[in-house]
């Protein structure tokens, strides 16, 4: 059963947390996407994330695959509860983190949250992550560092970083998504693992308990001192955490 990787707002294939992968890859056949028009994929960038769902699913059916597990982070994870809502039968068992559903709380505000950050990254020449994805407290600024160093490990090869005009355009998909009717998530009957930091800017953790509110098979984990990339600064307890799901 192939688990399908879907991620955050900007991210390439070399945005994936090695750890994560690697740990997932050790019982499942792991397969990392790029959204249309983001680093190596052709095409433009779409502006909503129904056109990003569709394109997956239509990459899922592509490959041959009649069910799939999906593991969805940030925007990802918006495209992962739109994948389970538009194709019931195509998803086994799903991941969500740092992330929220349409209409969720603040996260229309993604981009008035960033900006600064991404400035402040530029002047102190930090990667915006730092700050972005992280708690400024002395263990959210470990995690950080390690979790960059972790990205920069492979050399041959590398995708294209996101251009300008994509990274905009999903960031007015991501804003979009916040301005949406709520969506029915009680549908989503199929199992479904839920994990954040509890202290997520981008996304706030409310998001998550209400997500788990609403989903009637859902499990619920909030890591403490940790923000939005709350699954990288604790892949030692996510990783098998999420094995244990997906074998269940």
């Amino acid at each position: 059963m192939p688990i399908i990787l879907l991620n955050h707002w900007g991210a390439v294939l070399d945005n994936f947390d090695p750890r994560i992968v690697d740990g997932l890859a050790t019982r499942h056949h792991v397969i990392a996407t790029n959204y249309r028009g983001i680093g190596a994929s052709g095409g433009t960038a779409p502006l909503t994330i129904d056109e990003m769902a569709r394109d997956t699913i239509a990459l899922i059916r592509t490959l041959g695959f009649k069910k799939v597990d999906l593991l969805g982070f940030s925007l990802g994870g918006f495209v992962a509860q739109d994948i389970t809502l538009k194709a019931p039968d195509l998803v086994r068992k799903l991941i969500l983190a740092g992330t929220g559903p349409a209409g969720g709380r603040g996260i229309e505000k993604v981009g008035a949250i960033s900006w600064p950050l991404i400035i402040k990254g530029l002047l102190t020449l930090r990667d915006p992550k730092t700050y972005l994805f992280f708690t400024s407290t002395a263990n959210g600024r470990q995690a950080a560092k390690a979790f960059l160093d972790r990205l920069k490990e492979r050399k041959a090869g590398r995708d294209k970083g996101p251009t300008p005009r994509a990274f905009l355009r999903q960031l007015q998909a991501i804003k979009a998504w916040g301005r949406q009717a709520p969506q029915d998530l009680d549908r989503i009957t199929i199992p479904v693992l839920i994990a954040n930091g509890d202290d997520d800017i981008m996304v706030p953790a409310v998001n998550s308990a209400d997500m788990a509110q609403r989903i009637p098979e859902a499990e619920l984990v909030v890591y403490k001192d940790a923000g939005h990339g709350g699954i990288f600064q604790n892949y030692a307890d996510f990783v098998p955490k999420a094995l244990s799901f997906l074998g269940a």
